[in-house]
């Protein structure tokens, strides 16, 4: 058996985005000169998802320094297509905070408790569904998708999305206990409790626990999204690409850096600040 345990008494943890984040589609490079880049993730046998062989060589090397948490709203199914340097992982967060995964295996504790919050403290998902479903139409909205039984989604043409959709949706939404946001062709509505930085800081107190991370480890988080951004909030130092959601949203905060690189090149500027602030260098 593989030992995913990081060394001990680490003092660097680090919980990152993957999309726009940390790999790429083609449509999602910006415009770069031709680069070297090697694919991380197939879907039905073609290739979806890439980094520059630069950042994927220097992903690797971060696990030796710091305790790295892929930190993803992708469901666990989608999670598992993709190839991450420096796999395998002793703790990988799902579902936007809805799932923990130890050692590749979701811990059914945490699921079980964070359910049990949805449902004390926010609409039924049924509920969101069905409410969303008699908002749109299939001009501007192609699916729609329930992600691991927790919230919902849209994939839409986004210069088709009427003016107002979104902020009225949200502002139903929150008074529900839910959110709404968009990042590129995806429309998320989400439950307040399942929270990318909530598992993050159990993540971390049990590594603490553990003995695997030292108590006063400095916690570096990068991601790109509105879901992303209480997470980058709550970490020491953080860093966003001049991309996405955020950036559109002009979205700061004190503790954060924003890359001089737009698309994939941003991946690899984001890799590199994180080693240079993980003891490496």
């Amino acid at each position: 058996m593989v030992d995913r345990r990081p060394s001990p008494n680490r003092k660097t943890l680090i919980a990152t985005d993957l999309d726009r984040t940390m790999i790429y589609s083609r449509n999602a490079f910006g415009e770069t000169p031709e680069l070297r880049t090697v694919c991380v993730e197939h879907l039905e046998g073609a290739p979806l998802s890439f980094m520059t062989v630069i950042a994927a060589q220097r992903m690797a090397s971060l696990t030796a320094p710091a305790a790295v948490i892929p930190t993803t709203t992708r469901t666990i199914k989608q999670f598992n297509r993709i190839r991450l340097p420096g796999a395998p992982w002793r703790f990988a967060i799902t579902s936007n905070g809805g799932n923990i995964l130890v050692n590749g295996i979701p811990d059914m504790r945490w699921r079980i408790d964070l359910d049990a919050e949805v449902r004390a403290t926010s609409a039924t998902l049924s509920e969101v569904s069905a409410e969303l479903r008699a908002r749109i139409d299939d001009s501007w909205a192609t699916k729609f998708r329930v992600a691991d039984h927790l919230f919902c989604y849209l994939v839409v043409k986004p210069k088709l999305v009427p003016d107002g959709f979104l902020a009225d949706w949200d502002a139903w939404c929150r008074e529900r206990g839910w959110s709404a946001s968009q990042q590129g062709r995806k429309i998320y509505s989400m439950p307040t409790a399942v929270c990318k930085s909530r598992a993050v800081a159990e993540v971390r107190r049990r590594l603490t626990a553990a003995g695997e991370l030292h108590a006063g480890a400095r916690l570096l988080a990068a991601g790109d999204g509105a879901l992303d951004a209480e997470m980058l909030r709550a970490a020491d130092s953080a860093i966003r690409p001049r991309h996405g959601e955020l950036e559109q949203l002009a979205w700061t905060h004190p503790n954060l850096t924003v890359t001089r690189s737009t698309g994939i090149l941003a991946g690899e500027e984001m890799i590199d600040w994180m080693l240079d602030r993980s003891e490496t260098r």
